[in-house]
């Protein structure tokens, strides 16, 4: 069965007139580019939103982290306002540890006298302060003599609970509370005040015309004897928890402002969703004109449309705009609620609305993509991206290697080598350069086979990764940058597709290409440049 002139003539057409630009279908049958003014208005509503959004939970970080520094040091005694490593202050005497203890005692029972911000007690649903639980941890059994070298321990704990003894303190006898004994060589390792609740509001928002929050602090400090080395470190934990107000009044513009918030944040759910629909339009006339050129195709050649030209037709900018969209609109109902104060949830509403702005951004691409000077970016990262996947895909299993063998053998030894993450973290900025001289400088030489260890460990990542493997890494992108380069200047292997479009009467078998390797074609979908009448986008 052979199609009609006719016939064939519009589905050429049609192909056309689908991989055409914005701007040359406007040309061509004067249809307003609705996609493109859609997107554009969406950039900029989605930018502006995320930066007031982001504005607004500055202040949130900035209230949460001065009021930790705050609360550690009301509450420590002799904090320098550094903290000492992972933990905020070490104490090395007994006396020490109970002057500390009931440091915190002192301090939190004269809480609404020494706080400089609004800051009360925590209270229950009946309107009673929350007294303050002291928990210990010991051991069921404990006998230790160091000088006979001898120890008799169980190590069950009397009631199988995380904390065996606990005490709760009322605010009204806290003054009272004058002895408290840690037996340090039976204690399993930690004295914990738990259950620390305090209450703040953060009047800072109202500067920037917006609603404050109300926080609900939950404190924990931990003694922390589980080393029994000599060094107890003390530690100030703050879950910071914002819920809305329960009675609040507010005068002036940070009402309005609100409201004007909450407008500006349907609008841009509106243009999303609008976008959303005109992308999945577009992907639903994709599949059914890939159908209609499909069923050509076979009818004619006998023969299936090839892997390549069907992808042409799959247009992967539509679903990312999608997802973008999608996620702009969970986002911005977050963001709503937030502000609406019926929300206080602002990490999960920041990943969704950064994440949203990331691939609107990214999408900004396809439309430079248009224009050839500007499409080499794409080409080479479609070229380059799977054989750059298998490449790392390699070299990981030698990272990996690395990074174990790091963990095990210089953790004692060096802190940056005292985690798995940390060593990851660590042999990746060498990679990049940083730090190399601290690195090697840093590594206690108490052990000299460790020590000769290290540095053969160090010289030989360095030497792999960074002279042979990162240029490898490189060369494989230079090597498609340039493919490129040279089917830009000689021109691109034609597909079925392509030399449908350029009306060709016999449709000949695609030969195969001596750049099978590189996998790289002239795409339709990135070039706006003209071929005998032939329109690419």
């Amino acid at each position: 069965l052979v199609l009609p002139d006719w016939t064939r003539q519009n589905l050429r057409d049609d192909l056309k007139y689908y991989f055409m630009s914005p701007c040359e279908k406007y040309r061509a049958r004067r249809h307003i580019p609705w996609k493109l003014v859609v997107q554009i208005l969406k950039i900029v509503m989605i930018t502006t939103q995320l930066i007031l959004f982001g504005l607004s939970n500055q202040l949130v970080v900035s209230y949460k982290e001065e009021n930790m520094m705050a609360l550690k040091n009301l509450f420590l005694k002799d904090y320098s306002g550094v903290d000492e490593d992972d933990y905020s202050v070490a104490v090395y005497t007994q006396q020490r540890v109970y002057d500390s203890l009931f440091y915190v005692l002192d301090q939190y029972s004269q809480l609404g006298r020494l706080s400089v911000g609004p800051l009360s007690y925590g209270e229950d649903e009946h309107g009673d302060v929350l007294p303050l639980i002291i928990c210990k941890q010991y051991y069921k059994r404990s006998s230790v003599e160091p000088s006979n070298e001898a120890y008799d321990i169980d190590a069950q704990l009397e009631t199988g609970e995380t904390f065996t003894h606990c005490l709760g303190v009322l605010l009204s006898i806290l003054p009272l509370v004058s002895e408290f004994t840690c037996h340090f060589r039976s204690q399993l390792g930690m004295l914990q005040y738990d259950f620390f609740p305090l209450n703040g509001i953060n009047l800072q928002t109202v500067r920037s015309r917006e609603l404050p929050d109300c926080y609900s602090f939950y404190i924990t400090i931990t003694f922390d004897n589980q080393c029994h080395s000599g060094k107890v470190k003390i530690f100030l934990d703050i879950d910071a928890q914002s819920c809305p107000c329960q009675d609040w009044k507010i005068s002036g513009t940070a009402q309005k402002n609100t409201h004007y918030l909450l407008v500006f944040d349907s609008f841009v759910i509106a243009v999303c969703l609008t976008s959303a629909v005109l992308c999945s339009r577009s992907i639903v006339l994709a599949v059914r004109l890939l159908q209609r050129f499909s069923r050509f195709f076979h009818e004619n050649y006998s023969r299936k449309v090839g892997e390549d030209d069907q992808n042409e037709f799959l247009n992967g900018w539509y679903v990312l705009v999608i997802v973008s969209d999608l996620l702009a609109i969970i986002g911005s109902i977050l963001k709503m609620e937030i502000q609406a104060k019926s929300l206080t949830n602002y990490d999960v509403c920041s990943i969704f609305l950064g994440t949203s702005t990331l691939l609107v951004w990214v999408g900004v691409i396809r439309y430079l993509g248009y224009f050839q000077k500007y499409n080499v970016l794409i080409l080479t990262m479609k070229a380059a991206f799977p054989k750059v996947l298998r490449f790392c895909c390699c070299a990981g299993m030698i990272y990996l290697g690395y990074t174990f063998c790091g963990w095990i053998v210089l953790g004692p030894y060096h802190e940056k080598f005292e985690g798995l993450s940390r060593v990851a973290e660590c042999l990746f900025s060498l990679l990049n350069g940083d730090d190399m001289f601290t690195t090697f400088a840093q590594l206690k030489d108490k052990n000299t086979l460790v020590w000769l260890f290290s540095r053969a460990y160090l010289y030989s990542f360095i030497s792999l990764f960074v002279y042979m493997v990162l240029s490898l890494f490189i060369a494989l992108i230079t090597d498609a940058y340039e493919t490129i380069k040279r089917f830009q200047r000689d021109g691109f292997p034609l597909t079925d597709l392509q030399k449908f479009l350029r009306e060709q009467k016999d449709f000949p078998v695609a030969e195969e290409s001596s750049q099978t390797d590189v996998h790289i074609r002239y795409s339709v979908l990135c070039c706006c440049q003209r071929y005998d009448g032939v329109t690419g986008l």
